[in-house]
């Protein structure tokens, strides 16, 4: 007699736990073939606890990519933890990211103690490994399965997608029977303007990230579409906190805003395929941000 659970296909939660550019929105945009999360080389670029979706004839993978745990006294690094942890009490599994290129610390150990008390199963990944050493790769392991015995430990690459297939074959065999959470196109659950914002504080940061402190954020003020003319109008503004910030950004002769511009545009024109698109990015100060709270707030909305 068939199984009930038989007829229907597999769909986990899987949230990504690591230490600052450490790979994770990197290997979940490489896994959802789509951009989801930024990368950069900024650390605690990723200040949202962002889903991606990966769906094929097995079934669901519903990612959350984590902000990067970091240690810290400050009231920011406090919230960017509550996020990531808070995040695992829901997840069926949790997708362990660790960068064998860094010795391993006291944040390291602090992300192995929360791990040895979660209640779901762990797959570890070891990232980056088209560029280990053999002798990295190793001690990595031991480090891992020393202090988490029960884990999978896989090696891969995010940025080059290797080792990614093992990856979801392993998180396939975890995932618990159920039904399909999303559409089975979908790779996001982030709204439009998130997604345009993000787009754009990416490349601000991986172009200024030397001369500007990335506690930016950015405004979608407008989205007009024209279905007779099949094109889309977006103005948007990156916020600064101070008056003084906004020439870093614009640059001399608007050079940079230029910049930042077009490779926005590149990669705002995937998600508006088939319209004519046009960019209006401007720059502005918030002077006197609200409050502490308010910005905090600001950075750390949950996109649900």
């Amino acid at each position: 007699m068939e199984r009930e659970d038989e007829r229907l296909v597999k769909c986990a939660t899987v949230s990504l736990i690591g230490r600052p550019s450490v790979g994770k929105s990197t290997l979940v945009n490489t896994i959802c073939e789509m951009k989801v999360s930024i990368t950069a080389s900024t650390p605690q670029t990723t200040r949202n606890a962002i889903r991606g979706i990966y769906t094929d004839q097995r079934g669901q993978l519903i990612f959350t990519d984590t902000p990067g745990y970091h240690l810290g006294g400050r009231e920011i690094n406090r919230r960017m933890q509550e996020i990531t942890v808070s995040s695992l009490d829901d997840s069926d599994v949790v997708l362990y990211l660790m960068d064998a290129r860094r010795e391993a610390g006291a944040e390291e150990d602090a992300i192995i103690g929360i791990l040895q008390k979660v209640r779901v199963p762990v797959v570890a990944v070891i990232n980056k490994a088209d560029i280990l050493t053999d002798g990295e790769l190793a001690a990595a392991r031991d480090y891992i399965t020393a202090r988490l015995p029960g884990a999978v430990v896989l090696n891969a690459s995010g940025l080059k997608d290797e080792g990614v297939d093992e990856i979801l074959i392993e998180l396939f065999r975890i995932a618990p029977y159920g039904a399909l959470l999303y559409p089975e196109d979908s790779y996001t659950d982030q709204n439009l303007e998130f997604r345009i914002s993000e787009i754009i504080r990416e490349k601000t940061i991986n172009l200024l990230s030397d001369e500007l402190p990335h506690v930016i954020y950015v405004e979608v003020g407008d989205i007009e579409y024209d279905e007779a003319g099949s094109s889309v109008w977006i103005r948007a503004f990156i916020v600064t906190e101070r008056e003084g910030q906004k020439g870093i950004i614009v640059g001399k002769g608007g050079e940079n805003i230029r910049r930042i511009r077009k490779e926005s545009f590149r990669e705002i024109k995937k998600i508006f395929h088939g319209l004519r698109l046009t960019l209006d990015l401007r720059v502005k100060a918030q002077n006197k941000w609200r409050s502490n709270q308010v910005t905090l707030d600001r950075l750390f909305r949950q996109n649900r």
